[in-house]
């Protein structure tokens, strides 16, 4: 077979176009803040800032590239040969295949869809640090030609919980205190300064990620603006709270006191929910505007609470737990009280509000209400359909103030699942569940969104969230029907 091959690095987004030099064994780019070198046996032709080359492959025949990014000063290394592009990636296949052996302990349903998830979040893990990015991709859109085109290659404070939580039910549980450390190294000295927990940071920490637009990159299939950094850092989002300690309570022990430094951020984290679970803020889904009372970041204040509240002794915080139990009273009273829609027939987006949020299914999920409840069966229902389009996905609620209307969400598709199985529905909930499972790629991948009228993947890829919810569901439904099978 004829290969043809063409190489056109593009540092910088693509605002700069480097020097090509070729040497033996390999291409230099030089240009912007590194050098690329590009390892290959073959004889490239330059013009420019492109190289082209063919070659003829017989059967079993094999080419190997590697390339690696230096810096722009110093000393640089020899191109890789042939063969250590074969050992190296024979390396990178032998290390996954044992990993995956270590942690693929989940049976039940959708085995290998669970365990292939496990290793998507891997994958989405930066092992320096431990931090855990939401997407790979940066600006891929929520909508066709709109402009909801966020940068996920950040650690959402949310995101990667969820993701702990759900790197545990895969039987994934060594990556657990990479994440607090590298959390609480993060986040050191802001809530001792009395600031909002930061809801997102930089693989190595960074907690400057302003967003800036790159106007000269069109955007997939015209959908600019391209985005570079997320200017959601700078909000309130109050959930984190207790997506964090929902984390810390799933994976850390409950009786053994922790180093110092997480147990006493994650005692701060519970101080923080006491304190500000009655302001308004941006939300779970990161509302470009005016705060609001959402009902989900108030039931994420009383996770936080409710959580620290069974830590407390390995937070070395039982002279707080008088307290704390006081003011997750008071947040239960206020949520029952002004979250409940009697007219809408569910509980709703914000507390005193008639619109739907599919972030209501979250009441049985984290256990503030039994599945057996009545506004939690209405609430499911009503979700159910009302949120959902003729595919059977989700949508996250229905009125849009920024852009056109959005794909559906595969995350709250799966978080409908969860929620049938918690009301003893199994079978309602294995439906949700493979309508959402269907729209994986050819190699199991989740997008964020699904457009409702053609099918097609929308937002950033692969996205951690979706992931997320298939571990769970599928875990939820797999304890639903063991409830459900007959003695003996």
């Amino acid at each position: 077979m004829d290969i043809s091959v063409e190489y056109a690095p593009r540092p910088e987004y693509g605002l700069v176009q480097p020097v090509l030099t070729a040497g033996t064994g390999g291409l230099v780019a030089h240009g912007g803040s590194q050098v690329l070198m590009l390892s290959t046996a073959l004889e490239f032709r330059t013009a420019g800032s492109t190289a082209r080359a063919t070659v003829t492959l017989r059967p079993g025949g094999r080419l190997g590239f590697a390339l690696c990014a230096l810096p722009a000063w110093g000393d640089r290394p020899k191109p890789w040969s042939q063969g250590r592009i074969r050992r190296r990636l024979g390396d990178t296949g032998a290390a996954w295949r044992s990993w995956s052996a270590l942690h693929g302990g989940y049976t039940g349903p959708w085995q290998e869809q669970v365990r292939h998830s496990g290793r998507v979040l891997r994958a989405l893990t930066y092992a320096p640090t431990g931090a855990i990015v939401a997407a790979a991709t940066t600006s891929l859109p929520e909508t066709i030609g709109g402009t909801r085109n966020w940068d996920y290659r950040y650690t959402w404070v949310r995101d990667a919980s969820l993701t702990l939580q759900a790197l545990a039910t895969a039987m994934c549980k060594q990556e657990k205190s990479h994440f607090f450390a590298f959390l609480a190294q993060a986040a050191a000295t802001q809530l001792e300064r009395g600031v909002d927990l930061q809801v997102m940071y930089g693989i190595g920490g960074e907690r400057d990620l302003s967003e800036r637009v790159l106007p000269h990159l069109s955007g997939w299939r015209a959908s600019a603006p391209v985005r570079v950094g997320n200017d959601a850092w700078r909000q309130r989002q109050l959930d984190v709270y207790g997506e964090l300690l929902d984390a810390a309570h799933q994976t850390l022990p409950h009786d053994v006191r922790l180093d110092r430094p997480v147990g006493s951020f994650l005692g701060q984290c519970a101080d923080a929910a006491a304190r500000r679970w009655a302001d308004p803020d941006q939300g779970i889904w990161e509302a470009r505007g005016p705060g609001r009372h959402y009902l989900h970041s108030k039931l994420m204040c009383w996770v936080a609470l409710d959580r620290a509240i069974g830590l407390a002794p390995a937070l070395d915080a039982e002279s707080r737990v008088s307290d704390w139990q006081r003011v997750r009273s008071q947040i239960r009273e206020a949520i029952e009280q002004r979250g409940w829609n009697a007219r809408a027939g569910a509980f709703t987006q914000a507390f005193d509000s008639g619109r739907l949020d599919a972030s209501a299914l979250m009441l049985p999920i984290v256990g503030f209400l039994p599945g057996d409840d009545p506004r939690v069966r209405a609430t499911i229902e009503t979700i159910g359909r009302d949120l959902t389009d003729s595919r059977g996905l989700v949508r996250r609620y229905l009125k849009d103030d920024i852009d056109r209307p959005e794909g559906t969400f595969l995350l709250c598709t799966f978080w409908l699942a969860q929620a049938l199985a918690l009301t003893g529905q199994p079978h309602r909930a294995r439906q949700v569940f493979e309508t959402a499972l269907a729209h994986a790629n050819d190699v199991g991948l989740l997008p964020e969104e699904v457009d409702s009228g053609t099918g097609e993947a929308l937002g950033n890829h692969p996205q951690a969230f979706s992931h997320i919810g298939l571990i769970n569901a599928a875990h939820a439904i797999r304890v639903a029907e063991a409830a459900h099978l007959p003695p003996g």
